[in-house]
C-alpha cells in the first residue's frame, strides 16, 4: 500500500524543477459564470512532457536504482506514460523501450523517441502493447514500470495533490480524470492527509468507465475494449491497489461523454486559452455536467495532460463546432433547373455565411421526377445566424432540411448554459 510518507519521500526524489516543474494555477471566471464557483484550473498540461507522468516515473525508477542495478527499464502507453517514462530514465542514465500499440498518436511517439526512449509498436490497444512489455521485462536487469499499479507510482503522482494543496488551500472541490486510477490514488491521499474535508472527484469517460462497475463489484473490472477520444485515460482497467485508494479516499465519481469532453477542449481553447487533450479536458467537462454541484465553491479541475494529436484536434473542433452549428450542413430540395443552386448559393452569401462543400444529388429514391437535392456545408456564426439563413431560402419556397441541428443544443441543455 501507500501512505503519506511515501509521498514526502517521493517529493524529496523530484526536487530537480529540471524533471518536474512546480505549473501554474489559474483564476478562470468565464468558466466559474457557467457553474457559479470560484475555477482554479491545475495547468500540468504545461508539464516538461506534457503531462503528470514524469512523477510517477521518476520516483519509481529512482527508487528502484536505491536498491539493485537496472540497465533498462520497459513500460506500456498509449502515450503520456510513455513520454514520463523515457524523459526519466534518460535523467537517471537508464536505458528505456516503451511498447506502444499502433493506434497511438504519431505525435506521442515522435516526442517518446526524441526523450530517448526505444519505441516498439505492438498490438491494437494499451492490453496488447501492455502484454508485450511485460514480456520483455522478464530479462535480467529490466525493470518494469507500470502506468499505475505501483506504490511507487502513486506516491509519485501524490506529490501533485501536495503541490495542488498548497497552491490553494481553501479548495472546496478537486476534479480529476481517472484512467488506470494511479492519479486519482495519489492525489486523494494527499488531500485526505491535508485537508480531509476537501471533496474530490474523478471523472471517467463514458465508454471507458470502469471504476464505477468496480466499485459495485467490489473488484476491479477490465473493458475488452474501449471508445474514447480521450486516450490518455482510455486504460480499460484499474487495479486492487488504485481500487482501493478510490474506495477510501475518493468521494465521488462522473462519467462523460466524448461529447462533452470535445465541448470541454474548446471552450479551454476559447476562454481559458489553454490547449489541452481529452483526458486533460475530462475534468472540465465533469465540473460542467449536471452530476457535480460546485455553485459557491472553490473548485480545482485539474489539467492533466496537453499532448493533443493535431489531427485529433482537428477532428474535435469539427464535431464540436457542428454541435454549435457554426458548421452547418443543410439539404435543399429544387426543381432541377438552371439557376436553382445560384439562387440559394446568392442567399448564403447575403448573409455572409461561407460554403465550404456543396453537392448536387439526383440519384434519390425520395425525389421525384425532375428534382434534385442540395447539400451545403456552411460555416455561420452560430445557430441564430444558420436560422436565419434557413429561414431566408425557405422564404424562397424551397423545403430546407437540416442535417446536424439540434444536437448541440441538448449538450448544452445539459450542462445548463447556452451557447456562447
Amino acid at each position: 500500500m501507500v501512505d503519506f510518507a511515501d509521498i514526502e519521500r517521493a517529493r524529496e526524489r523530484l526536487d530537480d524543477d529540471t524533471v518536474v516543474k512546480r505549473t501554474p494555477v489559474e483564476e478562470s471566471t468565464s468558466l466559474g459564470e457557467f457553474v457559479g464557483a470560484d475555477v482554479r484550473l491545475k495547468m500540468e498540461h504545461l508539464q516538461w512532457t506534457g503531462s503528470f507522468k514524469t512523477r510517477g516515473a521518476y520516483n519509481k525508477i529512482a527508487k528502484t536504482l536505491d536498491t539493485r542495478d537496472v540497465d533498462r527499464v520497459v513500460a506500456a502507453s498509449a502515450g503520456n506514460h510513455a513520454q514520463g517514462v523515457a524523459l526519466a530514465a534518460t535523467k537517471l542514465g537508464v536505458d528505456s523501450t516503451i511498447v506502444m500499440p499502433r493506434t497511438a498518436p504519431q505525435t506521442k511517439i515522435d516526442a517518446t523517441r526524441d526523450y530517448g526512449a526505444t519505441v516498439e509498436l505492438v498490438g491494437d490497444d494499451f492490453q496488447e502493447a501492455m502484454a508485450d512489455a511485460r514480456q520483455r521485462a522478464g530479462d535480467p536487469g529490466v525493470e518494469f514500470i507500470h502506468a499505475y499499479d505501483d506504490p511507487a507510482i502513486v506516491a509519485g503522482q501524490g506529490t501533485l495533490g501536495v503541490e495542488m494543496h498548497d497552491d490553494c488551500p481553501e479548495v472546496d472541490t478537486v476534479i480529476v480524470p481517472i484512467g488506470g486510477g494511479g492519479l486519482i490514488g495519489g492525489i486523494s491521499l494527499a488531500f485526505d492527509e491535508l485537508s480531509p474535508d476537501t471533496r474530490i472527484v474523478g471523472v471517467q469517460a463514458t465508454d471507458a468507465a470502469t471504476v464505477p462497475d468496480s466499485i459495485n463489484k467490489g473488484i476491479p473490472v477490465t473493458l475488452d475494449s474501449v471508445d474514447t477520444i480521450a486516450d490518455g485515460i482510455a486504460t480499460g482497467g484499474i487495479s486492487e491497489l488504485t481500487l482501493s485508494l478510490i474506495e477510501s479516499h475518493v468521494d465521488e465519481i462522473v462519467t462523460v461523454s466524448d461529447n462533452q469532453i470535445a465541448q470541454a477542449i474548446l471552450l479551454l481553447l476559447e476562454r481559458a486559452k489553454q490547449l489541452v487533450e481529452g483526458a486533460g479536458a475530462a475534468s472540465v467537462a465533469g465540473m460542467l455536467s449536471e452530476d457535480v454541484d460546485v455553485q459557491g465553491e472553490t473548485v480545482m479541475p485539474l489539467l492533466c495532460g496537453g499532448n493533443l494529436d493535431m489531427t485529433m484536434l482537428q477532428t474535435v473542433l469539427t464535431h464540436a463546432l457542428t454541435h454549435r452549428e457554426q458548421l452547418l450542413k443543410l439539404r435543399v430540395r429544387i426543381q432541377d433547373m438552371p439557376g436553382r443552386m445560384a439562387e440559394i448559393t446568392r442567399v448564403i452569401a447575403d448573409h455572409d455565411a461561407n460554403i465550404h462543400a456543396s453537392e448536387h444529388d439526383r440519384a434519390d429514391t425520395d425525389l421525384d421526377v425532375g428534382e434534385a437535392f442540395l447539400t451545403f456545408e456552411i460555416e455561420t456564426a452560430g445557430s441564430e445566424h444558420s436560422a436565419t439563413i434557413v429561414d431566408a431560402i425557405e422564404e424562397l419556397g424551397y423545403e430546407v432540411e437540416y442535417m446536424n441541428r439540434n444536437a448541440m443544443k441538448e449538450v448544452m441543455m445539459q450542462w445548463n448554459t447556452t451557447p456562447m
